[in-house]
């Protein structure tokens, strides 16, 4: 790694209700993203995405970058950090121009995209605030899924766009915990678009899938369709709400319950867990209480019954039907409550779908440790950011200094005719 020359650098903040945690990677000339250094520490001042003490969140916040310079012997200024709450909601919205039946050119796409951004990019002020805006595909005379629409004719041509939007004071607050930890924003990504960029690839977004993002506190629930990001949802229900319900059935505390649910806890029964008894101390030691491990299943499989019948109700609002036969192909798992024991195979028998595992890509320098479920939303943030992916609020300063059609002056449209025809 010594001998690989790296160009730019990104530092990324995934800010969790269980853990924050942070990476530094590097991309080399060749393109491939490096691991430089990464780490992770546990929460304060988060509860289910939202920022309830700014101190706090700040300390946090520093505390995990900088074990993420100390182990990449780099530091950074700035950061893309991740957004796992603050009332996200996301659509597809289609903007449309006439085109005349001619050649589209970069010009028409130009246009198409200024007329996007300024019809959907709500003005400063308003109380929610655009995240990603991002064009999907574009649609020629209706037919849809044109990548390039450069070089075709069409009467009317538009784009659709992925929009995710945020509670503008929720955000706020998120941006100012990291610029108090002495960080600029890079920018903000929805955590359930990091999670789609680090465990899906192109295939699976073409031929339709859900990913469920099964948090400590927040579970994000988004559909990709045809290449695209079509729906998210988030629910207020995450893994640690397992670990609640299993330290109020056996009356231990927070800390014992969540040794439980990770060493004994599994999502499907086994017949031997009658037979099987399981120390409630936190020593872990026989001789003091036990219960039977099924007591255990049971209390974990009541919780995962009702949070299963919340991501139904999710997927199905996104058009993502389940059961056999159903519109959706597969369901990808991903997020710390995923490296929960058989809760795969739990989710497959409930929704009879196809479910794996998403865990990060495999890259130079990622440690072990951090190449688990819990962690996927972290690496993609630095993929996304190395993608830098087209979003329309970036876009038609460029526009400012070409013409729109059917506003063309006379020469501007000679001169068209002349590279069209001739």
């Amino acid at each position: 790694m010594a001998n690989l020359r790296i160009e730019k650098v990104f530092g990324a903040i995934n800010i969790g209700s269980f853990r924050i945690s942070a990476m530094i990677a590097g991309l080399t000339a060749d393109g491939e993203m490096i691991v430089l250094g990464s780490g992770h520490r546990a929460a304060d001042g988060i509860r289910r995405g939202y920022v309830t003490d700014m101190d706090a969140a700040s300390h946090a916040i520093r505390d995990a970058i900088e074990r993420a310079e100390r182990a990449a012997d780099t530091q950074v200024s700035s950061v893309w950090i991740g957004c796992a709450n603050a009332g996200l909601m996301s659509e597809i919205r289609e903007v449309d121009i006439e085109t005349g039946g001619r050649r589209i050119d970069q010009d028409d796409v130009e246009y198409l995209l200024a007329e996007a951004r300024d019809r959907i990019v709500p003005q400063v002020g308003e109380p929610r605030v655009v995240l990603h805006a991002q064009p999907a595909h574009y649609i020629l005379d209706g037919a849809q899924g044109v990548s390039n629409p450069r070089g075709l004719h069409a009467q009317r041509l538009a784009v659709a766009v992925h929009v995710m939007e945020a509670e503008a004071g929720p955000l706020r607050n998120l941006m100012e915990a990291v610029q108090n930890a002495h960080l600029e924003v890079e920018g903000v990504v929805g955590a359930a678009v990091a999670s789609g960029h680090a465990c899906l690839s192109d295939e699976e977004k073409e031929l339709g899938v859900a990913v469920v993002d099964f948090g400590a506190e927040v579970t994000h629930v988004s559909v990709h369709v045809g290449g695209m990001l079509v729906g998210v949802s988030v629910l207020p229900y995450g893994s640690n709400d397992v670990t609640d319900a299993i330290a109020s059935a056996f009356g231990i505390r927070r800390m014992q319950a969540e040794r439980l649910k990770c060493v004994y806890g599994s999502a499907i029964a086994s017949p031997t867990d009658h037979r099987e008894m399981i120390p409630l101390g936190a020593e872990g030691k026989h001789g003091g209480e036990e219960v039977q491990r099924a007591e255990l299943i049971s209390v974990i499989n009541g919780q995962l019954g009702r949070w299963t019948e919340d991501v139904a109700k999710a997927l199905k609002g996104m058009g993502f039907v389940i059961g056999r036969g159903g519109s959706g192909r597969q369901i990808v798992l991903t997020g710390g409550g995923a490296e929960l024991a058989g809760l795969a195979d739990y989710v497959q028998q409930a929704f009879a779908k196809p479910v794996r595992t998403g865990r990060p890509p495999q890259m130079t320098g990622l440690p072990e440790a951090h190449a688990r479920p819990g962690f996927a939303a972290l690496a993609g943030l630095v993929l996304y950011a190395a993608a830098d992916p087209v979003d329309i609020r970036t876009h038609g300063s460029a526009w400012q200094t070409t013409s729109r059609f059917g506003r063309m002056n006379l020469p501007a449209r000679v001169m068209r005719a002349i590279r069209e025809y001739f």
